[in-house]
């Protein structure tokens, strides 16, 4: 089977195929050049490719952009369910000092954490189409919307936070040990001290 028919056949089981995976099975990058060039594949960004007329997962990409990103804060909450308007701008948690392509991204919110607090509540989603995506879970999101407020619609982060108090699957246990975690105990607290 020639390289090419090999790193077609990867789009059998998956829309979106990187560099790694095709590195993976023994063929150099150089061969997605060529079929890029062949418009036989579509390079959507640095070492992401589909093949033509595939829709392009905007979350897939983002979040293969970076191993260090983690979408966070009100585009998490869109995809459990708390926040019904989809997102424009998307929000992205990276480590402190992070320098790397996701700043250069106009429709990124890019949000800071220390190092120790960065794999806090980590999860994975599915998105629509059915890629795997970086994502913080509900009580980590609901966390950071509480620390970022003052950078957030309040409109959604009010209606985020009654969503999440009214929710049955809500873990408060675990919302106010990531709290005192991400030391913003206070803040949670009083939070929702207002809505009893």
């Amino acid at each position: 089977m020639s390289n090419e028919h090999k790193i077609l056949d990867l789009f059998k089981t998956k829309k979106y195929i990187t560099t790694k995976e095709v590195e993976n099975v023994g063929i150099s990058r150089r061969f997605l050049g060529f079929l890029v060039a062949k418009n036989k594949i579509i390079r959507l960004s640095r070492g992401i490719y589909t093949l033509p007329n595939e829709l392009e997962d905007d979350y897939f990409i983002i979040g293969n952009k970076s191993k260090y990103a983690i979408f966070s804060n009100l585009t998490a909450l869109y995809f459990h369910g708390l926040c019904d308007r989809i997102p424009v701008k998307y929000d992205v948690t990276v480590k402190s000092g992070y320098k790397g392509s996701l700043q250069k991204n106009d429709n990124i919110n890019l949000y800071y954490v220390k190092k120790e607090n960065f794999e806090l509540g980590l999860t994975t989603i599915e998105t629509n189409y059915g890629n795997n995506i970086r994502v913080y879970d509900v009580e980590r999101s609901i966390c950071d919307i509480i620390k970022n407020k003052n950078k957030l619609d309040l409109e959604l982060f009010n209606k985020a936070i009654r969503n999440y108090y009214y929710s049955k699957n809500k873990n408060i246990i675990r919302l106010y040990d990531y709290a005192e975690k991400l030391g913003i105990y206070e803040k949670v607290r009083n939070t929702f001290e207002v809505l009893t």
